[in-house]
């Protein structure tokens, strides 16, 4: 998958898109997926990096939504626990089973959970992962031995799914591109194309080098997530905004908070809402929040209050409990709700449900939804630009289709298993070019050569887009990152044909980037 390549079809004259999505995250990327499987012409247009806000920054869980039936969304957990079962067989190298345990400190907990979850279990319809069951106090001590104790009853242990988010995003652009679609990072869409009244295509501005394009499209689908009001204001200006940001926060710990390879779930905190416990690329990712925001941000910052309400969660269930000094990263991510008619409305109350609003020009939202539900999202959009008569009707194959990298039973010891069917070309790479095997850091196992593989294979661009969404670092350990960031920028450089100015310019940005992420004490 290279830029260059891409880039360049923006400017064949022969090419007439049948489908133009913005945004670049779970749900873009999933639409055009969807359409250039069905053979539509297919082009995705990314301001920044793909997955680079909210699709990067979720709890990393493949899930149907526990918590929603309490609720009575039945049909939500539902929908979401047979995409689940899909995401899985589709992308068995980043989709994973994880084992959860509710600890639980009344009898009645043990009941209501064990009932609960095994109602759970009976929605998968073939679709599951395993079976819950109830476990003994001291089952729930072994399997998990940083539980607090006093007032132990025993547990339940259910399971959902785990993955890696901006991985699987990097994998879905490359599938796009495999079914003969488009797709470009840092390219903006600055404003609409209309012929009477109608939409017809997309002013574009290739960020790197700033030629303008003017791109003709039968279907234009707006997938920008918590800024898709900006595209609805390119659209109608001055229309009433249609999605509600509400922020969630991570904190990353070392795995001696955890000792397990279960996950906790406390499914009901202070504020009525679950908390997560995850063991992820060997470390825990603690959250989350959920708060309603004012602005959207391209790099949200966690409230001091949203950590408190974690560590102090977090403290009634964990021993040792973890204070502020023991964060390695903490991350925010802003999910774009659809937001309600009537306004007041907490974020608790707003609908999880994915939602398409069609404007009179005929240009297509997609709001809502989550990363496990992305598939079907973009399954619905899709037929609905067939629904209004922009593009002819074609069935849609996503079901059991596989994502690019699909590789069943990967070796989870092995850190290089998320690259899937890539793994063997990584390891060539560096036979090949044995300094490419020298690590970037100390403390981790990713190396020279998958700096130099995201440049060349996937687009990377920045020392964020690599760091960040390529290697995680930056989410595992912010400190670590700031350290190996000039190692990475040398190297890119290196790749990409830049001079010193522009590796003190990725280093210098990167820093700023960096603040967000780590907690003062």
């Amino acid at each position: 998958m290279k830029r260059i390549e891409q880039i360049e079809k923006l400017s064949d004259p022969n090419i007439d898109w049948d489908v133009v999505i913005v945004g670049g995250g779970a749900t873009g990327l999933g639409c055009a997926v969807d359409a250039a499987s069905r053979g539509f012409s297919t082009l995705l247009l990314e301001k920044y990096d793909f997955a680079k806000a909210t699709s990067s920054r979720s709890t990393k869980l493949v899930h149907g939504g526990v918590r929603y039936l309490e609720n009575g969304d039945v049909r939500l957990v539902l929908d979401a626990l047979r995409e689940r079962g899909r995401m899985k067989r589709n992308a068995p190298h980043l989709v994973k089973d994880q084992a959860f345990i509710i600890a639980n400190y009344t009898y009645w907990d043990n009941f209501l959970y064990f009932f609960g979850l095994s109602f759970y279990d009976l929605l998968s319809f073939g679709f599951g992962y395993g079976r819950s069951k109830f476990i003994s106090k001291e089952k729930v001590l072994k399997y998990m031995p940083t539980t607090v104790r006093q007032g132990l009853k025993g547990g339940v242990i259910y399971h959902d799914g785990q993955f890696d988010d901006s991985r699987m995003a990097v994998n879905l652009a490359e599938t796009c591109i495999e079914k003969g679609g488009t797709v470009i990072n840092y390219t903006s869409v600055d404003s609409i194309i209309h012929e009477n009244g109608k939409i017809t295509g997309v002013h574009v501005t290739d960020r790197e080098t700033g030629k303008v394009y003017d791109i003709k499209a039968k279907a234009v689908i707006n997938a920008a997530g918590i800024f898709g009001d900006d595209i609805l204001g390119m659209d109608e200006p001055g229309k009433r905004k249609m999605i509600v940001p509400s922020q969630g926060v991570h904190l990353v710990l070392d795995m001696k908070f955890l000792q397990s390879d279960y996950a906790m779930m406390v499914p009901k905190t202070s504020d009525g809402r679950v908390l997560f416990v995850v063991p992820w690329h060997g470390k825990a990712i603690v959250g989350t929040t959920d708060t309603l925001v004012k602005e959207s941000s391209l790099e949200p910052k966690a409230l001091d209050e949203e950590v408190e309400f974690i560590l102090k969660t977090a403290s009634l269930y964990m021993n040792p409990a973890p204070t502020r000094k023991d964060v390695l990263s903490v991350f925010a991510g802003l999910r774009p709700l659809a937001a309600p008619e009537k306004e007041g409305k907490g974020t608790k109350e707003i609908s999880r449900s994915h939602k398409i609003f069609v404007s009179k020009s005929n240009l297509i939202t997609i709001t809502g939804g989550k990363w496990t539900s992305y598939r079907h999202m973009a399954e619905d959009t899709i037929n609905k630009a067939i629904k209004i008569g922009l593009i002819d009707d074609r069935k849609c194959v996503t079901k059991d289709m596989s994502i690019h990298g699909y590789r069943k039973n990967p070796n989870l010891k092995e850190h290089l298993y998320i690259y899937g069917s890539d793994e063997p070309k990584i390891h060539q790479l560096i036979k090949d070019n044995p300094e490419f095997g020298e690590k970037l850091s100390d403390k981790y196992d990713y190396t020279v050569a998958e700096v130099v593989w995201a440049v060349r294979e996937e687009m990377a661009r920045t020392v964020d887009d690599v760091l960040a969404r390529r290697v995680r670092i930056q989410f595992l350990d912010s400190r670590e990152a700031e350290a190996v960031a000039p190692k990475v920028a040398k190297i890119m450089a290196k790749e990409l044909g830049k001079d010193e100015k522009w590796i003190d310019n990725q280093i210098h940005d990167y820093n700023i980037i960096l603040e967000n992420y780590f907690l003062t004490n």
